[in-house]
């Protein structure tokens, strides 16, 4: 494997990951209620997005433009992978052994956003019922919950990672 591309995926893979850590710690220091807020959804997957151009362009420019898909895709697969781990590694720690409490608080914050919001689509109170049943039943912040969780995120990340590969790699030459 290219050193470019181990090096830079395993860079942002830890920027990534140290920056999500950041930011949970930052919503469980300021006010849990941040966790069901849509629009820090938003700027968050916004954030993700803005470094994989960032590293994929970086990369692509270090390689003087020749950049095949399957480095692009390399590239933004080793980071998002290490960058998955480091941030489903803290929250395992956070939410399971630094303070466990905090997984029914934020559950009993899901379920209160999860019946205001069903509410608001007019959805009737008997699939409310069924979905604070599951919901109750669940615990999201559990470490096999979270690893399941990374699992999705990852296959996310591969699908996304493709979509990036296709755009950066190198435009064949015509000769």
């Amino acid at each position: 494997m290219n050193e470019i591309i181990k090096k830079n995926g395993v860079s942002f893979g830890i920027i990534t990951g140290v920056v999500s850590a950041l930011i949970t710690t930052a919503i469980y220091s300021i006010d849990l209620n941040l966790f069901t807020k849509w629009w820090l959804g938003i700027i968050i997957f916004l954030f993700y997005i803005t470094i994989g151009i960032v590293l994929l362009s970086k990369t692509k420019k270090e390689l003087k433009g020749i950049f095949s898909f399957k480095e692009a895709f390399t590239t933004y697969f080793i980071s998002a992978v290490i960058g998955i781990l480091i941030s489903v590694s803290f929250n395992i720690l956070l939410f399971n052994v630094i303070d466990p409490s905090v997984k029914d608080t934020l559950n009993e914050i899901t379920i209160k956003y999860t019946v205001e919001t069903m509410e608001k689509f007019g959805a009737p109170s008997s699939a409310i019922n069924e979905a604070v049943k599951k919901m109750q039943e669940s615990s999201p912040y559990s470490t096999l919950e979270l690893i399941k969780g990374s699992a999705f995120s990852i296959a996310g990340s591969a699908l996304f990672g493709l979509l990036l590969a296709l755009i950066f790699k190198s435009k064949p030459t015509q000769e």
